[in-house]
């Protein structure tokens, strides 16, 4: 196990420190951060990055994992946007983790596009999954160390990471032989994501969801269409399910979601959340999940959709 320790410092106003609502408002001046390897596969070792707040011993604190963007062939876990997204969740009580992932399009000539086959996409998100859960394990045999909930961990990804956690958070609950039972993930935060089925998402597996996207996205469709938008005759061609079907699905569920719809946003709405809409996030994380009240909200942000070329994506005026 690899250990490194950093420590971030940052001045507050007095008077908002060391807060008693955790998960609310800013409670501590400086975050701490640790580094392990969480799994070794194919000779790659697989790290993720601990954020807590320093110096802080309350037990069975909120866990958000974050899986960054890519394409499956690119990102980091730790650039500028991951650290200050996840310092600021630690800055609020959670323990943030932002974690890497065998990037299995990486240095393949065909990418992740059409020109990609539709079996090694599958194949792609099924490794991303795998890792996930690995860490995730990681994460609840250190439990005490950490000292964590394991029935309150939260998935957020972006763009590929987004897909990631999906096609992750929906699995069926998970059996750590725990006092308290099977593990679902309590939550996720899609941001620009999509799964390519549905019908794996059911009661039991079903977990309240929030979700960004843009009507206009021609890489992950908003709806149910075509990864990348490949035609039918390419190689890549593969039906996705993204967030608009997917909220339909949990209503039809009853589970909560929060749908936030970028009106003729395309795909750059994948990194936008983590800055533009963290309050969004943190009302989401507190609501849904610290407080268990969850409904179904849709937040619909005006953009001109005239020049959007998927005209069965105009839902929204």
């Amino acid at each position: 196990m690899k250990r490194f320790i950093y420590l971030f410092i940052t001045i507050f106003f007095p008077g908002i420190l060391f807060s008693q609502d955790r998960y609310q408002t800013y409670f501590i001046d400086s975050v701490e951060v640790e580094t392990f390897t969480y799994a070794t596969k194919d000779g790659e070792k697989l790290e993720l990055d601990v954020y807590q707040p320093f110096d802080d011993w309350e037990e069975n604190r909120a866990v958000i994992i974050y899986v960054h963007g890519g394409g499956f062939s690119g990102g980091s876990r730790n650039d500028e946007n991951n650290i200050n997204f996840c310092k600021r969740l630690a800055e609020l009580g959670y323990v943030s983790v932002s974690m890497s992932y065998r990037l299995t399009r990486k240095d393949k000539p065909e990418g992740f596009g059409c020109n990609c086959t539709a079996s090694d996409k599958l194949n792609t998100f099924n490794a991303a999954m795998e890792d996930i859960q690995e860490a995730s394990y990681f994460l609840i045999e250190n439990r005490d160390m950490l000292r964590i909930d394991p029935q309150k961990i939260i998935l957020a990804g972006s763009s590929a990471g987004a897909e990631a956690i999906l096609y992750s958070g929906y699995q069926p609950p998970m059996c750590y032989d725990l006092p308290s039972g099977p593990v679902s993930y309590a939550g996720l935060i899609s941001m620009a994501g999509a799964i390519p089925d549905t019908s794996y998402i059911y009661n039991e597996s079903a977990v309240p969801t929030m979700f960004f996207h843009g009507t206009c996205d021609n890489l992950v469709p908003f709806a149910a269409a075509p990864h990348h938008y490949c035609n039918e005759n390419q190689e890549g061609y593969l039906v996705l399910h993204g967030s608009y079907t997917i909220a339909q699905k949990l209503r039809e569920l009853n589970v909560p979601y929060w749908l936030h719809t970028s009106c003729g946003s395309g795909h750059e709405i994948a990194g936008k959340p983590m800055t533009e809409y963290f309050d969004e996030i943190t009302e989401f994380c507190y609501q849904y999940i610290i407080r268990e009240e969850g409904e179904f909200r849709e937040t619909v942000m005006p953009g001109e959709q005239a020049n959007c070329d998927y005209k069965q994506f105009n839902f929204y005026k």
